[in-house]
């Protein structure tokens, strides 16, 4: 398993070693990928911002939950650029220490989020207590930690492995069609990296802009693209900081900055946008 580590060239995510984030690690770098956990989201875009890690790798849509807007907001708070994403399978599996039983569960810990998507468990049996904890791994680690009889968490089979428990119910999500996306992050100019498993499909560049508040303007904005047969596979608005119902609009365009429809179509909008970034080209 991964090596813990404080020092540079680790890839800083949110949560403790087996957290999802931590699996798409493995899915960017493999096993031997060193590794720095951090608490918050925050933690994570200032460790990569402070040199503390040489990538960072930060969820940014979940099918179920939606979109992760704290991370968008990062996105444009720090001048980060985005590299490559993957998507994760999130599996919950039900945990315990060695040696517990399926008749000694009575609280199971967990995320909220995780805890939300086991509703149909939780109903099938109503005698198990569901107990809010900060992290899908950390609940592992804590259960095992304290050595609790009667206690499981939700987690991913990585953190099983990890802290040495063992899965006594697999796969115990509402819906198996749920995946989260993740973005891999590294600072502006910084050199490229060695992908375990690089995009092969294509490319697909990220973007934030504002518009004035008239009327039509969004509509012109998009136009920049429509006229160009260019595709958007996402657009995302967030209220725009100190300017009350106004929004930045995010997208995910299919196409590379290399693309000259796609540098024209970025020149137009430049003319008709107040602000307009590139958070980053892509492959998929």
């Amino acid at each position: 398993m991964s090596t813990i580590t404080k020092q540079k060239k680790a890839v800083a995510f949110q949560g403790e070693p087996g957290a999802f984030s931590h699996e798409a690690v493995l899915r960017f770098f493999g096993a031997g990928a060193a590794i720095l956990p951090c608490q918050r989201f925050e933690q994570v875009f200032c460790a990569l911002r402070d040199s503390e890690a040489d990538a960072a790798v930060v969820p940014i849509e979940n099918t179920l939950h939606g979109s992760v807007h704290e991370n968008y907001d990062h996105l444009l708070n720090f001048d980060h650029t985005i590299v490559a994403e993957t998507n994760v399978r999130i599996i919950h599996n039900l945990i315990v220490p060695p040696g517990v039983r399926w008749n000694q569960v009575r609280r199971v810990f967990s995320h909220p989020v995780a805890l939300n998507q086991c509703l149909q468990f939780f109903a099938s049996n109503p005698q198990i207590e569901r107990v809010p904890f900060y992290d899908t791994a950390g609940s592992v680690k804590m259960v095992m930690e304290e050595g609790l009889k009667d206690a499981a968490a939700i987690a991913s089979a990585v953190s099983a492995e990890i802290y040495g428990a063992r899965i006594l119910k697999r796969s115990i999500e509402d819906d198996r069609q749920n995946y989260t996306r993740f973005f891999l992050l590294r600072r502006r100019n910084q050199k490229p990296l060695a992908l375990k498993e690089p995009g092969k499909k294509g490319w697909k560049t990220s973007l934030v802009f504002s518009t004035r508040n008239q009327p039509g303007s969004l509509f012109r904005a998009l136009s920049a693209f429509a006229l160009r047969d260019l595709s958007l596979a996402k657009i995302e608005s967030r209220p725009l900081r100190g300017k009350p119902w106004e929004y930045l609009f995010y997208v995910d365009l299919l196409g590379s900055v290399d693309d000259i429809r796609v540098q024209r179509a970025l020149g137009h909008l430049e003319e008709l946008a107040d602000m307009l970034r590139v958070l980053g080209c892509y492959r998929v």
